[in-house]
């Protein structure tokens, strides 16, 4: 769906298996991060990913920490910095999650987070996130 609505997916991460994050007894998440080429805007993008969320069954409701069917978040939007009601690109918290951080240092441990300066790689080393991560499905 998001290589119809959204764009070319080129790079794929593996999957991984990750504990819920600040929410008590919950199932197990799974984890992927992917790179997409679009040619939509940021505003377009954000919009349409809503949109296949929805597609897929998401019912987006007030609380912040809760399971979902599915969840797409935007780590990055080239190297633009965005802070808008719909979207802040870089993920504000990225930094923080280990179960983003490892994946996304799978597909791309080089790129440079704008705001920090710091590789992913670098970033996921000083991560204080110390979270169970299994990876499952190697790319």
């Amino acid at each position: 769906m998001l290589e119809e609505w959204v764009g070319s997916i080129t790079i794929t991460s593996s999957l991984y298996e990750t504990p819920p994050w600040k929410m008590l007894d919950e199932t197990d998440f799974l984890n992927q991060a992917l790179l997409v080429e679009t040619t939509l805007s940021a505003a377009e993008l954000i919009d349409s990913v809503i949109l296949v969320e929805a597609m897929m069954g998401r019912v987006r409701t007030q609380k912040k920490y809760e399971p979902r069917i599915i969840d797409i978040d935007i780590l990055f939007f080239n190297n633009e910095i965005i802070n808008t009601k719909e979207l802040n690109v870089p993920h504000p918290l990225m930094q923080d999650r280990r179960f983003v951080l490892e994946p996304m240092a799978e597909i791309a441990p080089t790129y440079i987070h704008p705001v920090f300066q710091k590789s992913i790689q670098q970033l996921l080393s000083e991560c204080s996130d110390k979270s169970g991560i299994k990876k499952l499905v190697s790319k």
